[in-house]
């Protein structure tokens, strides 16, 4: 990129920057309403809704979940994706609940498909929050995960989801081959038209672990860790790498996850793939910025806006954020 100026006074940057009017006038980048998907926690109605680590987010039962969707169907939010809390009694070591049916994301999928027909629908696919060991994955004797068992189940679990009205597949487990697999199926059941969007860059974070409380999989782990299967945070290239195998294999939208920390994978993938970019402002970056806000250390609303711009800047086409709805609140102000 060349820049060629005569300097200083034929160059003055400030003119640019005189009036609001002139800065929105040539903005490189606008957050927009249509960029926002909001996840939600579910859970069954006899659970607890408060998340000790998360303020101001909780777990929706069922019907509470479809009265929320009412009120962010209003404000113009188009996506969101569910995250279930699934009772330790069901959970086991094959994760057979996640292929169950008539499961907690199946029977808000029916419902929210008749009350909400046009609002898109993001299901997680990964097997943590119905395993024993809380992986994303089956584990063998020695607890090593079993890739390729795993990618059986997570098939089973999309086209569970599917069937059930889930408009967008999303497999976050980060085994090989499962969008390969999952494309096949998907074609081969005559769902066409689904979508899969690839958590194709998931690094193992430790910015995850209010999600995984929120998820109830975190006491299931114990000392254990995710470092065989998610991307050390360490690695660009694999991260891209891992991200153009995924598009290869069938994914139509790619995943960053974390998001803020991680924004030079978003840009790196923006100016390598085709495919629109997602990225997820995961639970810990939430948490950081809520609780900092509470303390009055800075403008909770500014930084809102500044964290999700700084998303969308980076090269991201869709963001997943707990603040997507306080955020669309603050853009129709």
């Amino acid at each position: 990129m060349q820049f060629n100026s005569r300097g200083y006074p034929f160059h003055r940057g400030r003119r640019l920057r005189s009036s609001k009017s002139l800065r929105d006038l040539v903005a490189e980048s606008f957050l927009k309403i249509d960029d926002l998907v909001m996840p939600y926690f579910v859970r069954e109605k006899n659970d607890e809704a408060l998340i000790k680590k998360m303020p101001g987010i909780r777990r929706f039962s069922e019907s509470e979940l479809i009265h929320e969707l009412g009120e962010i169907s209003k404000l113009g939010i188009k996506a969101i994706s569910l995250f279930p809390k699934i009772p330790d009694e069901k959970k086991t070591h094959d994760a057979c609940e996640s292929y169950n049916e008539n499961n907690l994301v199946c029977r808000l999928l029916k419902k929210i498909s008749k009350e909400f027909p046009d609002l898109i629908t993001i299901c997680d696919v990964a097997l943590d929050a119905y395993t024993e060991t809380g992986h994303d994955g089956i584990t063998n004797s020695k607890g090593k995960i079993e890739n390729d068992r795993t990618i059986k189940i997570l098939e089973k679990m999309s086209l569970n989801f599917v069937h059930n009205g889930c408009k967008v597949i999303a497999p976050s487990d980060m085994m090989d081959g499962r969008i390969k697999i999952i494309r096949e199926s998907l074609e081969k059941n005559g769902f066409f038209d689904t979508c899969i969007l690839s958590y194709s860059s998931k690094f193992c974070s430790n910015f995850y672990s209010p999600f995984r409380d929120a998820l109830g999989s975190q006491k299931k782990l114990r000392k254990s860790n995710k470092k065989t299967y998610q991307i050390d945070y360490r690695n660009r290239r694999e991260s891209i790498k891992e991200s153009l195998e995924d598009i290869h294999e069938g994914a139509d939208i790619v995943m960053v996850k974390p998001a803020g920390y991680y924004l030079d994978i978003v840009r790196d993938l923006k100016d390598n793939c085709l495919v629109p970019i997602a990225a997820f402002q995961v639970s810990g970056e939430y948490s950081m910025i809520k609780n900092t806000a509470e303390k009055k250390i800075f403008d909770y609303d500014k930084i809102i806006l500044e964290s999700l711009a700084c998303i969308k800047r980076s090269g991201a086409d869709l963001i997943f954020s707990y603040f997507s709805k306080e955020a669309v609140n603050l853009l129709l102000k």
